[in-house]
């Protein structure tokens, strides 16, 4: 009889549920709810979209895990009640905020001794400064403090006890990745009172909860560490995820320290730690000289690839909503290089050697602050469908990378953790990935070189004050 478990992805866009062979990570069935659009969102919509979902899956699960979107901040009062719209990832307002906690703190060595990465606005607790500047009256009625997942693990389980895992926790700002536990110092320190704080498992495989129906629930996790999850990432191994935002993300069994803030510390889903460079600007760039060029996905690819490397001089740094990896949050987008013979195809190629060119200088950050080099280079997300991404990467990133078969990562690391929450394993179970397409090209460092040109010109444009 076959085991089946469930994995679910609450990401910004939508819950995407995955009921899984335990044995094999066969997918059965999957099902998936829009969320609302926005940087502000009433969490209460994601627990109606994961009913919508996996409820019709959960009756036939045996296990369940979340895999949610990081660093929301979901404010609850004492009974249990949202207290503000949550204030997620993509939502920079704070980082005036990220900056004076930073100096609190004692300085970015102190921030990134204690919480393994430099504030940024997007972390949870740049955010609770924030409600405490410009909503006070909200800040004196929040109780506690969730994370995305947390919050709809603890609607699976029909309330109760809230619990979290290591690797969500570790990107909030009041986690310690060096001691391996919560500091409610920091929560006061951002909030000016303390909060109560979601249980923390004894190891990555621990169940906490159960369903109303009886189903384990596991931990849960971080969209990234999900990610890692679902692709059975290994030690050195680096996915580049090509969504709503760009993640590089480099599987490492060793803690990270970049007082620079270009690489966050973060923990991961297996006790090992999850070094990452995240950009706020990912596929919406394509999207952007899509829409732009008047044109379908189609043939804004072809007309990349009828342009030349360095699309005849013209270059795009692509912060179009602010940036984090560079800190940037008030940048805005740069094309420059244009001349009366620049072409409808100089422009598409010089949008997705932008992107490209963004995301080789996240996977060479993580090599440059892990001290490895990168041993496979795996990519997925929405654009990584793109022909003209498919072809290009090859050639910006200088190396052979695998294009990953379309799935649900996330939702499938939630999966496979839920299989080893059952298995109470060592370590999690091994599924292979079938479908995967490895593609080499030409290295074009040009291209890469003239970006770079470009990104030292504008620094400290859209910058954070210091």
């Amino acid at each position: 009889m076959t085991t089946t478990v469930l994995g679910i992805d609450s990401s910004t866009q939508a819950t995407k549920a995955l009921l899984v062979d335990a044995a094999t990570g066969e997918v059965l069935e999957e099902r998936r709810a829009a969320h609302p659009d926005g940087t502000e969102v009433d969490p209460r919509a994601w627990l109606a979209a994961a009913d919508e979902a996996a409820g019709p899956l959960l009756e036939r699960a045996e296990a369940v895990a979340v895999g949610g979107q990081q660093h929301g901040m979901v404010l609850l009062d004492a009974h249990g009640e949202v207290v503000r719209d949550a204030l997620l990832w993509n939502d920079t307002r704070s980082a005036p905020q990220a900056e004076a906690l930073i100096e609190e703190m004692g300085g970015p060595e102190a921030s990134v001794a204690e919480i393994g990465s430099l504030m940024v606005a997007s972390f949870t607790a740049s955010k609770l400064r924030w409600v405490r500047d410009e909503e006070p009256q909200n800040a004196d009625r929040a109780a506690s403090v969730l994370l995305p997942h947390d919050y709809v693990s603890r609607h699976l389980a029909g309330g109760g006890e809230a619990f979290t895992d290591r690797g969500d926790a570790s990107g909030t700002a009041y986690y310690s990745t060096a001691s391996e536990q919560w500091k409610p110092e920091l929560v006061e320190l951002a909030l000016g009172h303390g909060l109560e704080l979601p249980r923390l498992p004894g190891s990555p495989q621990e169940i906490m909860a159960r369903t109303p129906g009886g189903a384990a629930i596991a931990a849960g996790t971080g969209d990234n560490m999900g990610a890692a999850l679902g692709l059975s990432l290994g030690e050195g191994d680096v996915s580049v995820s090509i969504g709503t935002s760009g993640v590089c993300a480099m599987v490492s069994p060793v803690r990270p320290n970049d007082a620079s803030g270009t690489v966050t510390g973060f923990a991961d889903a297996t006790g090992r730690f999850l070094p990452m460079t995240t950009t706020i600007n990912a596929a919406r760039i394509l999207e952007a000289g899509r829409a732009l060029l008047g044109v379908d996905w189609d043939e804004f690819a072809a007309l990349a690839l009828a342009s030349v490397p360095g699309a005849h001089g013209v270059t795009l740094l692509p912060y179009f909503d602010g940036e984090r990896t560079p800190n940037r949050p008030t940048a805005r987008a740069t094309l420059t290089g244009m001349s009366t013979a620049t072409t409808r195809e100089d422009i598409a190629r010089a949008y997705v050697e932008g992107l490209l060119c963004s995301l080789a200088d996240g996977i060479a950050a993580l090599e440059e602050r892990t001290g490895t080099a990168a041993a496979r280079i795996t990519v997925i997300g929405g654009a990584a469908k793109n022909r003209a991404v498919q072809e290009l990467a090859p050639a910006v990133f200088g190396r052979e990378v695998t294009f990953a078969p379309p799935a649900e990562y996330v939702a499938l690391g939630a999966a496979r953790q839920a299989a080893w929450a059952l298995a109470g394993t060592d370590e999690p179970p091994a599924w292979e990935i079938s479908g995967s397409q490895v593609a080499g090209a030409e290295p074009t460092p040009e291209v890469l070189g003239a970006y770079r040109e470009l990104k030292a010109r504008t620094e400290g444009w859209g910058a954070a004050a210091s």
